[in-house]
């Protein structure tokens, strides 16, 4: 879709749409939100929506950032802790690999 061919009511009504679906735990959604739509939200002259527009945008970056940091640290623990979890470990393991270093 060319965001450049649609009003400015339709592009908060998507913009929205987008961060309310990233609110159900997709973190992906919100990222393709703040990206999409950063031109329109902060390089573009003034109007009435663009207010609106940033803040969903703004929030959907963050939003985006948060879960990737979670994620993150996540896997770092995991996989530095893993061996040492013993069998608590293995067990939220989904491949047990053979070894333990």
């Amino acid at each position: 879709m060319d965001l450049g061919k649609v009003n400015n009511q339709e592009k908060l009504k998507l913009c929205r749409w987008y961060f309310k679906a990233g609110c159900y735990c997709l973190p992906f959604v919100w990222l393709v939100n703040a990206a999409w739509f950063f031109k329109h939200a902060f390089l573009e002259p003034e109007y009435e929506e663009q207010k609106s527009l940033k803040k969903l945008v703004i929030w959907s970056g963050l939003g985006a950032l948060v879960w990737a940091v979670a994620i993150a640290a996540w896997v770092i623990t995991f996989q530095t802790c893993r061996v040492s979890w013993g069998e608590f470990g293995d067990a939220i393991s989904v491949v047990i690999p053979t070894g333990s270093a």
